[in-house]
């Protein structure tokens, strides 16, 4: 998320504490979206913004219902919105954002926060107690996200906040019922999710400081840790379960694990015996990958890459080596900090595995002709990837101009490069400019072939 400035956060939480109709809404929306992408932001039309806001007289389709594989077995159910609505709930998460503050301790989905936050209040005690809340996202309705509406800090009217709800929740059939909740999935869900648990929160924090105890919770992960045996007293397990039924939340009794010093103590995925850190296997896996591609290539290092990964995920089958390695690596990056030793020596291997020469292709370029900067080009990506490789350059503007520079000098030599260049310009407009313009600038021939039918196919929809 973009950071607002001062004034931009005051706006927001005036204007919404002054919000009397859907207009006054759709305004506020249409200011933070210039907040986010400048002046000459697209605004939602009231009429756009209508059809989507209820789902039962929308038009369209609103979500994209997929499922994926869970680590203890079974499938979760992901909503993805269509880009329309997504837009409007990426605006409307900033507004909640900026109205309302979660308790301290939600770690999870709070701006400054992280999963490496939480998991650092349970490091070198006696004992970590873990639950997970069974459906959470599921548990909460749109009458209950209505009424949250209506509470403060929002005090909105009932249909104001009947709008606000609809616009948040969606319609899912659930073990044989229709039920309208929060799709896990949308912009506004997990942030909705930490304001209807603020109670939940604010109640178990309490109960841990009652018995000695600290206490997190990362959306529907629980945690308590403790230098003291409490986790089996009777007294703390009652109110406990009272708590958690008492918010309309059930607790998961398969995830629950009690983990004693001496044995590995894990917070949200994190070991926290001495210190915050990852799996041993997470880093060799790393390290193993790396080298598949510095001594084997690209392209057997992504056979391989897909024997080991993919095969496990078989909903992710698409992905490619480059991205979920620079996932991981940011991933690592978070938990051990950006100067950890081996982040960066892992970082550095990464960059020589996945860089682009741009500066060497331009030198040949300028020496021996635009013929053999093609040659030299598609080597470089027989040996590493594709043109997505391109996409790790950091200045892609600048990367662009002096490109074109270079095609404005072989304007006569390369009639068919002059003209992807010009037929770029009108794309851009349409679709990712990195993409559009490494693809026409660098593979013209793949450029006319592949990309500029679909994109136009993607236009004219």
């Amino acid at each position: 998320m973009k950071t607002l400035t001062t004034e931009q956060i005051s706006y927001i939480q005036t204007t919404f504490s002054s919000l009397k109709s859907k207009e006054d809404f759709l305004d506020l929306l249409n200011k933070v979206k210039k907040f986010m992408e400048g002046e000459n932001a697209t605004p939602f039309s009231l009429s756009f913004f209508t059809q989507y806001v209820n789902p039962k007289f929308c038009e369209y389709d609103r979500y994209y219902i997929f499922k994926i594989k869970k680590k203890s077995g079974g499938e979760r159910t992901i909503m993805a919105p269509y880009d329309e609505l997504k837009g409007i709930l990426q605006c409307f998460n900033v507004v909640l954002q900026t109205v309302f503050t979660p308790h301290p301790n939600a770690t999870g989905f709070v701006q400054g926060k992280s999963i490496a936050i939480g998991a650092q209040m349970h490091i070198g005690k006696n004992y970590v107690y873990n639950i997970d809340l069974k459906d959470f996202f599921h548990s909460f309705e749109r009458k209950r996200v209505k009424w949250m509406f209506t509470q403060a800090p929002f005090n909105l009217s009932e249909p104001l906040a009947f709008l606000l709800a609809s616009l948040c929740t969606h319609p899912i059939e659930i073990e044989g019922q229709t039920r309208i909740i929060l799709p896990q999935g949308a912009p506004t869900s997990p942030t909705l999710t930490n304001i209807l648990s603020y109670a939940l929160d604010k109640k178990l924090s309490g109960l841990a400081k009652r018995f000695g105890a600290t206490y997190s919770r990362y959306a529907d992960d629980i945690t308590f840790s403790s230098n003291k045996s409490i986790f089996k007293k009777e007294a703390f397990l009652s109110e406990l379960h009272r708590i958690i039924t008492s918010q309309g939340l059930t607790i998961n009794e398969k995830k629950t694990r009690l983990q004693e010093k001496g044995y590995r103590q894990e917070v949200t995925g994190l070991i926290v015996n001495e210190k915050v850190n990852t799996y041993r296997r997470y880093v060799k896996q790393l390290r193993m990958w790396l080298h598949y591609i510095e001594t084997y290539g690209y392209k057997k290092a992504e056979t391989l890459f897909k024997k080991d990964y993919v095969k496990e995920k078989e909903e992710r089958s698409w992905v490619h080596m480059e991205n979920v390695l620079e996932g991981k690596l940011l991933y690592l990056k978070m938990v051990k900090g950006e100067q950890d030793p081996t982040c960066l020596k892992l970082q550095d291997r990464f960059n020589k595995a996945f860089g682009l020469d741009i500066e060497k292709l331009l030198q040949v370029w300028e020496r021996e002709g635009i013929e053999k900067a093609e040659e030299f080009y598609k080597e470089m990506l027989a040996i590493k990837r594709t043109i997505n490789d391109v996409f790790r350059i950091k200045n892609i503007k600048r990367t662009k101009e002096r490109i074109e520079e270079r095609f404005e000098k072989h304007k006569k030599e390369d009639l068919s490069i002059n003209t992807a260049i010009s037929r770029s310009q009108m794309f851009l407009k349409h679709n990712n400019p990195k993409t559009a313009q490494i693809d026409a600038f660098l593979d013209p021939e793949r450029y006319e072939k592949e990309i500029a039918p679909r994109m136009q196919e993607k236009i004219l929809k």
